[in-house]
């Protein structure tokens, strides 16, 4: 079996995508803490000698280091046979929600839970952008899930891992309340954690955690 070191820091979304797919399908992984707060992945030292594109996640398996969270799912769902499209409509579904959560949701979602509690004196105007898109992509996903019990339909696949990886963090952190604001999203990620061998993110991923200014 594949030998798993996972690069990481807890409010990492992304991080935790790939800490939960892992756990979901049966397997551990050795967790590597970084220092992102410190700004180690802003260094020329880490950037040689760990991720050249200066980001979190890295997970390397059997020490080959694999970088950016959507392609590496992707691998996973088809080395364990879990998670994926079974059919052509199907896998194209699984791709379509899988990029516009990497362009939409998360995007956004990570950017403006960083900058609106883990920054200090965040600009409101920024805040108050980013806000109004992740209004309307939540929006869209509500709609969505009000017909479906998941991204593609009856079964989870890695577009709901990587969609509610940074939605399943304490509302303090994004501001938003699910159970009242989007119901459906709410139902959602309920399904989600009912899953077999899920955890949430501060469980999986140990460590110091960033300061709250928000």
């Amino acid at each position: 079996m594949p030998s798993y070191r996972l690069h990481y820091f807890p409010e990492s979304g992304n991080s935790y995508k790939l800490a939960l797919m892992l756990t979901l399908c049966g397997e551990r992984f050795e967790g590597v803490w970084t220092d992102f707060a410190g700004g180690v992945t802003r260094t020329a030292e880490w950037r040689k000698t760990v991720n050249e594109m200066g980001e979190i996640p890295v997970l390397e398996v059997d020490g080959v280091r694999k970088t950016q969270t959507a392609p590496i799912l992707l691998g996973l769902a088809e080395q364990y046979g879990r998670f994926g499209g079974d059919t052509a409509d199907e896998k194209f579904e699984l791709l379509r929600w899988l990029f516009w959560d990497n362009h939409k949701l998360t995007g956004y979602m990570a950017t403006y839970r960083f900058m609106r509690t883990f920054v200090q004196n965040g600009d409101p105007q920024v805040l108050k952008h980013f806000r109004r898109r992740l209004d309307d992509f939540l929006g869209i996903l509500e709609q969505h899930l009000k017909h479906n019990d998941f991204a593609i339909g009856k079964k989870p696949t890695i577009a709901d891992i990587s969609m509610m990886a940074y939605l399943h963090y304490p509302c303090d952190e994004h501001g938003y309340d699910f159970a009242q604001s989007h119901p459906a999203i709410h139902a959602w990620l309920g399904r989600m954690a009912a899953l077999p061998g899920w955890s949430s993110a501060y469980d999986l991923l140990p460590g110091k955690r960033l300061t709250h200014y928000a």
